[in-house]
């Protein structure tokens, strides 16, 4: 039965990003088991994101865009994300959806009709669409195809005189860095339209632009790889009385990504480094509650850590993931990373391979060479075109990791050095 709703004060629910389908990438984990866990951390988010919308008695949803990842290899995708909407229906709650980048009208080719209590905003142009018992206003335009370079603002409606008003777009806004420049504007285009509410998508980082009128980015509901860190989710908006009153987050991701720098400075032992290592990691994983978590440990300063293990990454990985497992169950390493000094006299690696030699200089410096630079990317490249998607996904392209893989490799080089 729909719920009753009183019209001078309702909580509606703002989510965009979902992201469903998405590969998780980058992960190095052995256990195939526990790598689908962490592939289908998306769908069973957006699960929890429904439930808690039903919980909280809202009075809608709206869905900023990037509802999908891309176009489907199948229907389940879309199946999946039917059922859960159906839900919603079922409990008397409408949801607004707009269409960005990843799932752009060119860009999904495959169809699954949705229930009566969704509406998608149109591409052609903003529209407007109300909801009388509420004196809501919801003003959106879709994607027609992935790239929007227009200024969509421009030409979004009027506000409704008394009533409470929310903008719904995917956008750049006026720019944020790993993020494609799509719809762009700027805030002072945005509060000019004179909207209570911004409903904004395709950031996936959690963000307030403005509070006068709220302009909010919610973020991603999970984390997909190792740049999107930290607690992932959805806003939930109380109104009262045409205005604002609070916004709230709802976290609800399901597997939760970390970066750890560990500086070993100092440290020799290879019992006393993993001990630092392992009570660095344990803070982390409490944060991390019941979660899956995946750990990128980047060990500072590593010198004498590598000299005690003579260059074995490998052992050196296994001690540290059985150290993040002491620490919680579902700890995985996504990766480890060594960052080694220049002090020879500290350093204990071989930095002479022959007379006059400063083979650890020597390496850095090829480091930034452009010619080096450009044939390790052609080799990326080549690598990159033979993994199935699902490995690596365009967000998150092997190549971005230029600069740790050849610093990986240095350390490499010398650690094999230190054993002759």
């Amino acid at each position: 039965m729909p719920v009753a709703i009183n019209s001078m004060k309702f909580t509606f629910l703002h989510t965009a990003d979902l992201h469903l389908g998405s590969p998780f990438v980058g992960l190095t984990l052995r256990d195939e088991d526990v790598a689908q866990r962490f592939a289908k951390a998306s769908r069973d988010a957006f699960s929890d994101l429904v439930t808690r919308a039903i919980e909280a008695n809202v009075a809608f949803v709206v869905i900023a865009g990037d509802i999908y990842d891309g176009d489907w290899k199948d229907t389940s995708i879309g199946l999946f994300f039917n059922r859960e909407i159906a839900r919603l229906e079922r409990a008397g709650i409408r949801v607004f959806i707009l269409k960005g980048n990843h799932d752009a009208e060119s860009v999904i080719t495959k169809t699954i009709s949705l229930p009566d209590n969704v509406y998608q905003f149109p591409t052609r142009t903003a529209e407007t669409v109300r909801i009388e018992e509420l004196k809501v206003a919801l003003h959106g335009r879709s994607f027609p195809e992935r790239a929007v370079t227009d200024n969509y603002v421009l030409d979004y409606p009027n506000p409704i005189s008394g009533w409470f008003n929310v903008g719904v777009l995917h956008t750049s806004c006026d720019g944020r860095p790993g993020h494609a420049p799509y719809a762009p504007c700027t805030v002072p285009q945005l509060k000019s339209l004179g909207y209570q509410y911004w409903a904004l998508g395709h950031v996936h980082e959690y963000e307030e632009l403005a509070w006068d009128p709220w302009i909010v980015f919610p973020g991603n509901i999970q984390g997909r790889s190792i740049r999107e860190c930290g607690p992932k989710g959805a806003v939930l908006v109380d109104v009262e009385d045409t205005e604002v009153v609070g916004v709230r987050r709802l976290i609800v991701d399901r597997a939760r990504w970390a970066t750890l720098r560990v500086d070993l400075a100092g440290v020799c032992d290879e019992a006393v480094a993993l001990r630092t290592i392992e009570e660095q990691i344990r803070p982390v994983s409490v944060e991390a509650a019941d979660r899956l978590l995946a750990l990128r440990v980047t060990l500072l300063n590593a010198d004498g850590l590598y000299r005690a293990v003579q260059g074995d990454h490998q052992r050196v990985s296994d001690e540290i993931q059985a150290a993040a497992h002491r620490c919680a169950e579902d700890a995985w390493l996504e990766g480890v990373h060594f960052e080694i000094s220049k002090n020879k006299n500290n350093a204990g690696l071989a930095t002479e391979a022959v007379a006059g030699l400063d083979l650890d200089s020597a390496l850095a410096t090829l480091q930034s060479d452009p010619d080096l630079r450009a044939a390790a990317e052609s080799i990326i490249a080549e690598i990159a075109e033979k993994i199935p998607r699902g490995v690596y996904a365009e967000d998150a392209a092997l190549g971005d990791n230029l600069d740790i893989l050849l610093n990986d490799a240095r350390v490499l080089v010398l650690g094999r050095m230190s054993d002759r």
